[in-house]
């Protein structure tokens, strides 16, 4: 079966899009301008957009400053000197008109792509959405898959093709959980949690981050989502669900004391309603014990 989803998208500026992307995207393969699912497509044609919009004033001020200077050069005999001029009517339209146009884009750009990209709002999609329950500690991450019983530490695989349902949360200080080529960073936060919607359109391994300075082991607070087949997505949790060992709040515990990354572990099995225990704060940490 066919998978559909789909993004409303901002409209504005299509002629001048080209142009911008074919200088835009030269080597910045991986990053937000090499987008792999329909919000970072979205979010991609919102920031040409924005920059086309303010272009589109820069490059015609930057012009007319240098003719100005150029035409009103010491040796230009043919330049009017009005020593007595004060007020133009014409000018002061321009002056307020092209400005109030120019906010009137951009706040059209950001109104349309807010709605449309408000992270909680379910793609559209024939295919139900997984649901990934993200919990950030100090100094890695934590993926609980519910539905399927499983968890996972600084290493996400996902079906691609497949929507992306994240509840997010944090251990200690505020994180913000971003992978790039998808779109869409979103804090994590002790005692709430956020929601997320992505979609890996193909498959592959698309590195994520956090984006919020968190302490000594920021820098190492990195993940791979890899988006995979299908078949492979659950060949994937059966070889984790072989693996054993239990997440619980004991072996959370431990994992909530701060260190750095230590590759990727895997747990074959989850307490019912841990995720939940952590985000209202009821699952003892290591900050949290004497």
């Amino acid at each position: 079966m066919r998978t559909i989803y789909t993004v409303s998208r901002s409209r504005s500026l299509h002629v001048s899009i080209p142009v911008l992307a074919s200088t835009a995207l030269v080597g910045c393969n991986g990053g937000v301008l090499d987008p792999q699912g329909p919000v970072g497509r979205t979010e991609r044609l919102i920031l040409l957009d924005a920059t086309a919009i303010m272009l589109a004033v820069i490059i015609p001020v930057i012009l007319m400053a240098i003719a100005t200077a150029w035409w009103f050069r010491a040796g230009n005999r043919r330049a009017t000197y009005l020593p007595s001029w004060e007020h133009s009517g014409r000018i002061e339209l321009i002056v307020w008109f092209i400005p109030a146009l120019v906010i009137l884009f951009l706040g059209g750009v950001a109104w349309v792509g807010s709605h449309d990209l408000d992270p909680p709002l379910p793609l559209k999609s024939e295919v139900p959405a997984l649901d990934v329950d993200v919990v950030s500690v100090d100094w890695r991450w934590i993926f609980i898959y519910p539905a399927q019983g499983i968890a996972s530490v600084n290493d996400l695989h996902v079906p691609a093709g497949v929507p992306l349902h994240f509840r997010i949360t944090s251990t200690t200080v505020m994180n913000s959980f971003f992978v790039p080529q998808l779109g869409s960073q979103i804090y994590a936060m002790p005692g709430m949690t956020t929601q997320l919607n992505l979609l890996a359109a193909h498959p592959g391994m698309y590195e994520g981050m956090s984006a919020q300075f968190s302490g000594d082991g920021f820098s190492d607070m990195r993940f791979s989502l890899i988006a995979t087949t299908r078949a492979d997505f659950e060949a994937w949790l059966a070889s984790v669900r072989q693996a054993g060992k239990t997440l619980d709040a004991n072996s959370f515990a431990d994992l909530s004391k701060p260190a750095r990354a230590r590759g990727v572990t895997t747990f074959g099995a989850v307490s019912m309603g841990l995720f939940d225990s952590i985000a209202s704060g009821h699952t003892p940490t290591a900050a949290a014990q004497p």
